[in-house]
């Protein structure tokens, strides 16, 4: 018996799958297009305030006027006229240490969750889960008062404890890096008589590289953009102690006619502290990738 050929319709032929796939296609690559626009464009801008010499240093009304003259005239006027040199250092100075402390907690308690096995080990991790999920800020104010206590209001000291101090709670992708990894090697080189530091330095962190540069990463990170720890545990006056976000807050600030003297000067140092983490982001970004993906898997 021949088949009969049912005759397709011009509906069917139109929106056939391969033409549902081109259009879905379109309509995805569309939608990135405008979300890639929208996110780009605010950099954009404070990158063009940033090298606009004139009209003025506020805020303009008019986006290209007349008389408009760019050039590296705010960011001179940042290093020569304002103390943000030192309130770079002074952010680097923290970071490094609370990156340094972030990474050894976070990877040793990752580490013990992930190969030990003890007792309330479950009720733990589940609990540490939890007071993780919770933001920071919610806790500034007893954290203020603790720190007044011990006299470390308006020092360092106290910034990198308080970035560093619940570094343990964010686990979670350290250990199912970890749990990636075969418990083979750890049993041979228990059979040779290896101790746990010994694993765990020799043999497990030259296998996470991955992992170990993203906790650096993103604990170095941190304290370039956080402003509400600097704001209430540095509370004085004393330029020489501010870190760059809240250097540039009071930078726009300090007075009622600062923010247009300002503005521009402010869009300079935000840029300069933009592409530090960018560069050092981009550097390490197959790592970053790597370390995300790797410790998403659960075993």
């Amino acid at each position: 018996m021949e088949r009969v050929k049912k005759k397709r319709t011009f509906k069917e032929v139109l929106f056939g799958q391969r033409t549902r796939t081109a259009v879905a296609d379109a309509l995805i690559y569309l939608m990135l297009a405008v979300l890639g626009v929208l996110w780009v464009l605010p950099l954009v801008y404070l990158l063009y305030t940033a090298f606009r010499v004139t009209p003025n240093t506020g805020i303009i009304n008019t986006l290209i006027p007349p008389d408009l003259q760019l050039g590296f005239g705010n960011f001179k006027k940042l290093f020569t006229e304002t103390d943000f040199p030192i309130w770079l250092w002074n952010t680097f100075k923290i970071a490094a240490c609370s990156c340094a402390l972030t990474t050894i907690f976070t990877l040793a308690t990752a580490y013990a969750l992930s190969r030990m096995r003890f007792k309330m080990r479950k009720p733990l991790m589940n609990v540490m889960l939890i007071l993780g999920m919770f933001p920071g800020f919610m806790s500034m104010i007893a954290v203020y008062f603790i720190l007044k206590a011990m006299g470390l209001t308006n020092s360092h000291l106290a910034l990198i404890l308080v970035y560093s101090g619940g570094a343990a709670l964010g686990y979670y992708i350290s250990k199912g890096f970890f749990d990636t990894i075969p418990r083979s090697l750890e049993e041979a080189a228990i059979l040779d008589g290896a101790s746990q530091w010994t694993i765990f330095w020799r043999i497990i962190l030259p296998l996470s590289k991955p992992i170990v540069v993203y906790t650096i990463i993103t604990s170095f990170i941190g304290p370039w953009g956080d402003f509400i720890f600097v704001r209430v545990i540095i509370n004085n006056t004393s330029p020489e102690k501010f870190t760059v976000a809240l250097g540039l807050y009071r930078l726009i600030n300090s007075d009622r006619g600062a923010f247009n003297l300002n503005f521009t000067v402010f869009c300079a140092g935000a840029g300069i502290v933009g592409v530090i983490i960018a560069s050092l982001f981009m550097c390490v970004q197959k790592y970053y990738v790597q370390g995300v993906t790797s410790g998403s898997v659960k075993q």
